[in-house]
């Protein structure tokens, strides 16, 4: 799958693409200026380093009118299956649906896959219920990994029999 339309809620419809051109700098710069990125102390530059990676696929999700979130994904981030290494939505777009929609369109993304990863930090507890209302399942806690003091909690979906 490369790209799509899909219905979200307030904000309307919703194209989801790949990524290119200045998409990359405008998804660094809108991770790098909100939590939870800022609290893990991750730039600018680390996050566009990560965004233009050949092993990652950005996408961009957009309305008619302007860019309103992205995600990061790892083809074979854990255990050989997908991982949503970042997904980052626009402040004033957030519980609109953006979110959930983006989410979705990644877990098909990667066609025939049977589980679909991501980690989420102990301080981000609206990330966490989001994803736990999605059918994620928590799987593994790793304390102190990307913040001392802080826990990154695993969490899987199973996507296919």
């Amino acid at each position: 799958m490369v790209d799509g339309m899909t219905e979200c809620g307030e904000s309307g419809a919703l194209n989801i693409r790949l990524a290119t051109g200045d998409d990359f700098e405008w998804a660094a710069q809108l991770m790098a200026s909100m939590d939870p990125w800022r609290k893990l102390g991750r730039d600018f530059n680390q996050r566009l380093s990560l965004c233009r990676h050949p092993e990652y696929t950005l996408l961009i999700a957009e309305s008619s009118e302007s860019r309103l979130a992205c995600a990061l994904m790892h083809q074979r981030g854990v255990a050989g299956s997908p991982y949503l290494a970042s997904l980052a939505v626009l402040p004033q777009e957030q519980s609109r649906g953006v979110g959930s929609a983006l989410l979705a369109f990644c877990e098909s993304y990667f066609e025939g896959a049977r589980f679909f990863f991501l980690c989420v930090g102990s301080f981000n507890p609206r990330a966490r219920a989001l994803y736990e209302r999605k059918g994620y399942t928590q799987v593994g806690e790793l304390p102190d990994y990307a913040m001392v003091g802080a826990s990154e909690f695993l969490y899987v979906k199973r996507m296919a029999p």
